[in-house]
């Protein structure tokens, strides 16, 4: 892992829990995780080392306008949230990002392109009936 800062176990053990799982967590639900294997460890520290490692390209952050939720999969890829919970998946599909060129792209940077689909989780959905 490089990410301009020397190593720590406690940002490496926060990584391996990340990667490990197959949904996208808040940070309070990662450090629930991760005080299992590190009782004394702070959710600051969860929060300070999950934002170093997003800005680092390592994961990703998924900002929901709610809690952020965190992917250990840092290649871009489609997803699809919960607007009712805030739940969030990976989508299993490709999808083409259409790439801007500097003409379209109205003076910004382009940093990235994501695509997010939205709508009810089954559990919602089953709560709503």
């Amino acid at each position: 892992m490089k990410i301009g800062q020397r190593r720590s176990k406690q940002r490496e053990l926060i990584l391996e829990e990340l990667k490990g799982l197959t949904c996208h967590p808040t940070a309070d639900e990662l450090y629930e995780l991760v005080r299992k294997r590190i009782s004394n460890i702070s959710l600051g520290t969860v929060y300070r080392n999950l934002e170093l490692l997003a800005a680092n390209g390592v994961i990703l952050k998924i900002e929901t306008g709610g809690k952020n939720r965190f992917d250990g999969m840092a290649t871009p890829h489609p997803h699809i949230r919960c607007m009712e919970c805030g739940k969030v998946d990976d989508v299993k599909h490709e999808v083409d990002t259409p790439k801007l060129d500097i003409s379209q792209s109205r003076g910004y940077l382009v940093k990235g392109c994501s695509v997010e689909y939205f709508g009810l989780c089954p559990e919602c959905r089953k709560d709503s009936n």
